[in-house]
């Protein structure tokens, strides 16, 4: 497990004496609820996966589906675990996490309303592997429309040989931008692998402020070959839901 951290992150033992945490945390999940992906377990066998992880807070961010359950907050809450409201956003063709905003984000398509969001909410705003090859990710556009981003994500996809999260960690340190680990889970194996220790207490509020803040660190280990080969190959075995054009943005999987 190789861990990194922010430089502005101070983390140590279980918290402090104000009875802060740091919290073990997931910021990039999807369920079967999920409106695109077929997978295979529901919010609640991941929220109970995560509890044996001995996770702390979860964001299940279903692509452009801004889920909130008031009764699956309940059930996170019984097994010692927060629910951060969370969605992947397809802007323009390209995903992006949108966490904690008190408003819907339904409406938020382009760029600009990511901006008119930004101005009018406190949320965090994430760029979701921003430089894999996929044409869901942001790429140069994370360049054009830097300010509007809070952190980026160091994904579990990866491997020694193969890391397409170096060129987000070398942006998010020339830019001065948190880095957080995610799973952007699609299949059980992928908990725990790869996430974030955050120095927060156990809301959503103060764990995104921390996030902002810097104070976070990534936990992170390269998936072994055979690992990726099936979490992969059952991803694109189960494919969409619905049938998708070639230009579509609901084609990615991630």
């Amino acid at each position: 497990m190789v861990g990194l951290r922010n430089d502005d992150c101070s983390l140590c033992g279980s918290g402090d004496e104000r009875g802060i945490d740091v919290l073990k945390v997931d910021l990039h999940l999807h369920s079967s609820e999920d409106p695109v992906d077929v997978i295979c377990h529901d919010a609640r066998q991941l929220i109970d996966r995560a509890a044996e992880l001995g996770f702390d807070a979860l964001a299940l961010t279903l692509h452009d589906c801004d889920f909130r359950d008031p009764g699956l907050c309940a059930y996170a809450r019984e097994r010692g675990i927060v629910l951060i409201p969370g969605v992947e956003r397809t802007i323009e063709g390209r995903h992006v996490l949108l966490l904690n905003f008190r408003e819907r984000t339904d409406g938020v398509r382009t760029f600009e309303d990511l901006a008119e969001l930004r101005r009018t909410g406190d949320g965090l705003v994430i760029a979701a592997h921003p430089y894999f090859p996929d044409r869901s990710c942001l790429r140069w556009r994370l360049d054009r429309y830097a300010e509007l981003f809070d952190a980026l994500e160091w994904s579990y996809f990866w491997t020694r040989a193969l890391n397409f999260n170096a060129k987000a960690a070398r942006f998010a340190a020339q830019h001065g931008k948190p880095l957080v680990a995610s799973s952007d889970l699609h299949d059980l194996r992928q908990l725990g692998r790869t996430y974030s220790l955050v120095f927060a207490d156990r809301d959503p509020d103060s764990i995104c402020a921390a996030i902002r803040e810097g104070r976070v660190s990534i936990q992170t280990s390269p998936v072994p070959k055979l690992e990726l080969a099936r979490v992969l190959g059952g991803m694109f075995r189960r494919g969409n839901k619905t049938p998708v054009g070639i230009d579509s943005p609901a084609i990615a999987t991630t």
